[in-house]
């Protein structure tokens, strides 16, 4: 199984597990409703706490999977280019669906359980058209619609700030600062002044568009977190380990050099051009912490970054695509098709010591 589906699967199980809680919720706040109708002298009121537990938390099982199937593996993909409004609406008006299927088909199983008919006698019928007409079902479909809504909205946030980010800012992580080792990999487009002048401001912002959203995959199914895009520029961070492991931070770069090769013949279609790039490398230490009351993030500080900066500025005086640091490099495993080429120690512009400078060719 591949990184990209098991991310894919690991969201669906996570929002199946918050609907099934949700659903034992709503159970709950029936069975309290019911029992403070039954103080006020509605006796007559009936509620089986026992089965409507299983209906709703099966609802939420039913509905997790194919509902957050649906969201990650067709919305995602599809509707990445839409409004977050037009959405959301799309996916409430195809969850009121869902979930209206859901409680017809329920139906079919819990009516004759509990009725003891089969539904296909008349007795069975009209438990089942009763089941279907039940204002309960009606509040479920409301209730489950704003928590449809709520999971879009928490994805698409999700989505906005990055993998793994949002939850760090929930649990306050970054609430003091604290020292992390991280590998960077700014990637720059290359003759980008050209190609602005070339196409204008309004088809250059198009391929800008295009060009980071190629490199997005490569990015997120290899551990990385995009922290800054810079103009035409994108700065890619790793923690060390998750960055080593597999040579994720390596293996970014090559498939985000085959990414935009197979999209090539679309990008001469809209451009006239395939845009390439430049990527240099580096691993070190940084302060890691919130900052800002507004718009708020989380930023990194540390010579690392100016270091990375500095190795991919190199990329055109020596004629090459990519540029990692000795450093990194020797804690890396890089594959045999990969021939490594050492530039030497090279002092950096704004730097006292010099680094050492390697290529992959």
């Amino acid at each position: 199984m591949n990184l990209e589906l098991k991310i894919k699967l690991k969201k669906v199980l996570v929002i199946v597990i918050i609907w099934v809680v949700i659903g034992g919720w709503i159970t709950c706040y029936d069975y309290f409703s019911i029992a403070s109708l039954k103080e006020q002298g509605f006796d007559d009121v009936q509620f089986n706490f026992s089965l409507n537990l299983l209906f709703n938390c099966l609802a939420g099982f039913i509905g997790g999977t194919l509902g957050g199937s649906f969201l990650i593996f067709y919305v995602d993909e599809k509707f990445s280019e839409r409004s977050y409004g037009y959405t959301i609406i799309s996916v409430l008006i195809s969850f009121i669906l869902i979930v209206a299927f859901i409680t017809t088909f329920l139906g079919l199983i819990f009516v004759p359980l509990v009725q003891g008919h089969s539904i296909n006698s008349a007795e069975g019928w009209s438990a089942y058209i009763a089941f279907i007409q039940d204002p309960l079902h009606l509040k479920n479909i409301i209730a489950w619609s704003v928590v449809v809504s709520f999971t879009q909205l928490f994805l698409q946030i999700n989505n906005k700030f990055g993998p793994g980010i949002l939850f760090a800012f929930i649990r306050g992580k970054y609430r003091t600062p604290q020292y992390e080792e991280r590998i960077f990999m700014f990637v720059d487009l290359k003759s980008s002044t050209t190609i602005a002048e070339k196409l204008g401001n309004e088809l250059y912002h198009r391929l800008l568009k295009d060009f980071f959203r190629d490199l997005t995959k490569p990015i997120i199914y290899n551990k990385g977190h995009i922290y800054q895009y810079v103009g035409d520029e994108v700065v890619v961070s790793w923690k060390l380990q998750e960055g080593l492991e597999e040579n994720h931070c390596l293996e970014c770069y090559f498939q985000m050099i085959r990414k935009i090769s197979e999209k090539s013949d679309i990008y001469l279609s809209r451009y006239g051009q395939v845009p390439e790039f430049k990527a240099g490398i580096h691993y070190g230490k940084v302060i890691a912490g919130e900052i800002g009351l507004v718009k708020r993030d989380i930023t990194y500080s540390g010579d690392v970054l100016n270091t990375t900066a500095r190795i991919q500025a190199k990329c055109n005086e020596y004629n090459t695509k990519l540029l990692i640091s000795g450093a990194l490099l020797k804690r890396l495993r890089p594959q045999l098709n990969h021939k490594i080429q050492s530039l030497g120690q090279i002092l950096l512009r704004g730097k006292n010591q010099s680094v050492e400078l390697c290529t992959l060719v």
